[in-house]
């Protein structure tokens, strides 16, 4: 996923260590004693390098160069297709990338091929508890066209970008047709088991419909019937993406499955085609959620009659329109998970950050908020701290996380999975 667009954003931050990137590729050990037995002129150097690789999965990780206990050096590696043999490779890793692109400069993502092998490679210093969804771009012209960053060119990055081969670990799914994407997930990066399919759980069923024309799915629990509620309810944006993309009724099965959530009804809705039009603090959007979804929910399925017990949940956009209906509407929404909320709209005439305006003066709300950015949003972490900031000057309930991640699907589902918990699990 790329960002919102906002006409003037920011530079990037001087790095404090938690992305500091290494375009030298003998800053691995591993790397290094390859070019060594290179050199050397070793038999079977390369393939020995490749077998160790397969056997260990990629990327490489390696003891800190610095010394520091809560880094890694992680070095991203390719193998030379000699069908199809490339001149420029970029490693595309979420967020550590898309910061340079922004300030207009890919030329520290280029992977260099090692002297005398078919390893392309790039390290980056990284803290121990990073996750990021990863890709490579390889080209076959120029170095200028490689290192294009503007937004059409890189559009079309995204579009041919494949995963890494050699990365053993399930994939992130993409959809528009584009590939999916490899996982870098560091030894301390948040636990995301409840994310995963498992077999020992009862599985809840899935329906796809329409209300007031709009395509809807649900998901119910295990066993559910109408008439034994009233059930928690899930309001879910973005739910083209949730539902058949990233299969979020694996979570939900999970989660009840573990008796960490109540019996929950799960409803995505459709607003991947018309995200600003819908997710731009929209009243007439929200009202028809909370006066037209909830009272179909309702006598469907039995959910969401108890604001209390009624969470909205985004990303992104999503993550500022779920804080936006808990606050225009509190009398549905009692529960609001933000992920990595775009707090800085408006980007127009009109003074930015306008929602936190909102809560800043207007009157509390009785609802309750778990707000979560990645320390890799350079262009959200500071708007959400002060979004947090002023919920807890003005006496919300509310529970903040950083994680260390992007604006990333890789590390929204793992989120998605705790806020659910912290919202609806309390008694």
């Amino acid at each position: 996923m790329t960002y919102p667009p906002r006409r003037n954003p920011p530079a990037p931050p001087v790095s404090q260590g938690s992305t500091n990137t290494e375009v030298s590729t003998v800053r691995s050990p591993l790397l290094r004693q390859l070019l060594e037995d290179t050199r050397a002129g070793k038999p079977d150097a390369e393939e020995a390098f490749w077998r160790y690789v397969a056997a260990t999965g990629a990327p490489l990780v390696e003891p800190d160069p610095e010394g520091e206990a809560d880094h890694r050096l992680v070095t991203f590696v390719r193998r030379e297709d000699p069908a199809c043999p490339a001149t420029h490779v970029l490693a595309l890793v979420h967020t550590v990338t898309d910061k340079d692109r922004h300030a207009g400069d890919l030329a520290p993502h280029l992977m260099e091929r090692v002297e005398g092998t078919g390893v392309w490679a790039i390290s980056h210093r990284l803290r121990t508890d990073h996750r990021a969804s990863y890709q490579f771009h390889a080209t076959c012209g120029t170095r200028e066209d490689a290192l294009r960053a503007d937004r059409p060119s890189w559009r079309r990055v995204l579009d041919r970008a494949e995963p890494d081969p050699l990365n053993t670990g399930a994939p992130l799914p993409s959809r528009d047709g584009r590939n999916p994407a490899s996982v870098l997930e560091l030894p301390e990066a948040p636990d995301q088991s409840r994310t995963r399919r498992r077999d020992d759980v009862d599985r809840g069923r899935t329906l796809d419909t329409e209300v007031d024309g709009r395509r809807i799915s649900v998901h119910l629990p295990p066993g559910h019937r109408p008439d034994s509620g009233p059930y928690a309810l899930a309001v879910l944006l973005d739910g083209e993406m949730w539902g058949p993309v990233l299969g979020v009724g694996d979570i939900f099965d999970n989660l009840h499955a573990d008796g960490e959530l109540p019996p929950t009804v799960a409803v995505l809705i459709d607003t991947m085609g018309r995200r600003m039009e819908d997710l731009a603090c929209s009243a007439p959007f929200v009202d028809w959620l909370a006066d037209t979804l909830l009272p179909w929910t309702e006598q469907e399925y039995g959910a969401g009659a108890e604001a209390t017990r009624t969470v909205v949940a985004g990303q992104s956009a999503g993550g500022l329109t779920a804080a936006f209906a808990a606050f225009q509407r509190p009398d549905r929404f009692g529960l609001a998970l933000s992920q990595s909320g775009s707090f800085w709209w408006p980007d127009d005439d009109r003074e930015g950050e306008w929602l936190t305006g909102q809560y800043a003066w207007g009157e509390r709300r009785p609802i309750r908020l778990q707000v979560e950015v990645g320390h890799q949003e350079w262009m959200l972490l500071a708007e959400n701290r002060r979004f947090r900031n002023i919920l807890r000057a003005r006496g919300y309930d509310v529970r903040y996380q950083e994680f260390n991640g992007g604006h990333d699907y890789a590390c929204w589902r793992g989120g998605l999975a705790d806020g659910l918990v912290a919202l609806l699990g309390r008694p």
